[in-house]
């Protein structure tokens, strides 16, 4: 076989070393991916915060800011939708594990001088995994809902900076941004 029909080589995949070997990779001892066992790990109390930020043009936020979008009340349906994405994060990111959530709340304030609506989410539990992931796909399903609701008057509205803000709990302790 010359070197052309050769297949070309798989990439080697990296393998974590030392105390925290697939700890953090969520990969197993052979590369592949896999659900962290948190079986042994103690319940404690978890909270986390995120927030993002959807940038819109002048007649699209002046729209929102008025209640006049036609599709109806925009932030109104991006807290439903940014509640409902963290209690579906286990369905959406594939080795998030299904956690039983004691609450999420989804907050969206208007920014005028930046025509910005900042989404801010809350998820709380007493679990052996953190609800990072639920507060993130919380901001990024409320986010996606106020697209949604105001792209007839704005196809480049930009979802910016979703981000972890804070997180607490855990073996790994405080996290402030």
């Amino acid at each position: 076989m010359s070197e052309d029909e050769k297949p070309p080589k798989r990439p080697r995949r990296p393998r974590s070393t030392g105390p925290l070997r697939g700890s953090l990779l969520h990969l197993d001892a052979r590369g592949r991916a896999r659900m962290v066992d948190v079986g042994g790990k103690a319940t404690t109390r978890r909270r986390a915060v995120a927030r993002g930020k959807v940038r819109l043009n002048d007649a699209a936020f002046g729209a929102l800011s008025a209640g006049k979008l036609s599709k109806g009340d925009a932030l109104a349906v991006a807290r439903l939708a940014g509640i409902l994405a963290a209690k579906k994060t286990s369905e959406i990111v594939p080795l998030a594990h299904p956690v039983a959530l004691d609450a999420v709340s989804v907050e969206c304030e208007l920014a005028p001088e930046a025509r910005q609506v900042v989404v801010t989410a809350t998820a709380s539990t007493a679990a052996r995994t953190g609800v990072e992931m639920e507060a993130l796909t919380a901001v990024a399903g409320a986010c996606l809902a106020i697209y949604d609701m105001a792209k007839a008057l704005d196809r480049s509205i930009e979802i910016r900076e979703i981000v972890l803000l804070e997180k607490t709990g855990g073996r790994s302790g405080t996290y402030r941004r």
